[in-house]
């Protein structure tokens, strides 16, 4: 992945704020257990809904089932925000990864995929390259999309300052 152009917003965050750097931004992709995704319904009504993801060559994945609302609304439209962060006021870090979805297939890619969910969530998600998608023991089978970043803001809070990291 090419190094971001990163800059911080004055029209948003405090005078003396410095810029999140990547690398923050990065960890705080990486560490978090949660995001929200955000997908738009065939009548242009926003979806959003929690999901679990994994940061592994320079994109962003998650899974889905195939009747789920937001694979349905990407069959329409494959452009996403994802945000995770934290519920405080006046310290943390949000952030809001934002790019295309596009399907992943192919079963090289999915077991390294597959092994990256179990080591982040030591074993608690236990999917496998099933074809072109993940099974999990007993379940059906899950549709893996990744979303490399076109944009990612990050939101320092205390410090209040809004950052652009542009790919």
């Amino acid at each position: 992945m090419s190094t971001p152009v990163t800059e911080i917003d004055p029209r948003f965050s405090d005078p003396n704020a410095a810029v999140t750097e990547w690398s923050e931004t990065l960890r705080a992709i990486q560490s978090a257990e949660l995001f929200w995704i955000c997908t738009v319904r065939g009548d242009g009504r926003p979806h959003m809904t929690p999901l679990v993801a994994v940061w592994l060559d320079d994109a962003l994945h998650f899974c889905t089932g195939a009747g789920e609302q937001k694979n349905l609304n990407l069959g329409a439209n494959s452009r996403v925000a994802l945000a995770t962060g934290c519920n405080t006021w006046d310290e943390g870090l949000d952030v809001v990864v934002e790019g295309d979805a596009v399907r992943i297939t192919g079963t090289a890619r999915l077991r390294r995929l597959a092994a990256a969910w179990r080591a982040k969530w030591d074993g608690r998600w236990q999917f496998e390259a099933a074809g072109d998608c993940f099974r999990d023991q007993d379940g059906p089978e899950v549709l893996v999309y990744a979303v490399k970043p076109a944009k990612v803001l990050a939101f320092a809070k205390g410090t209040f300052s809004h950052t652009r990291h542009r790919f």
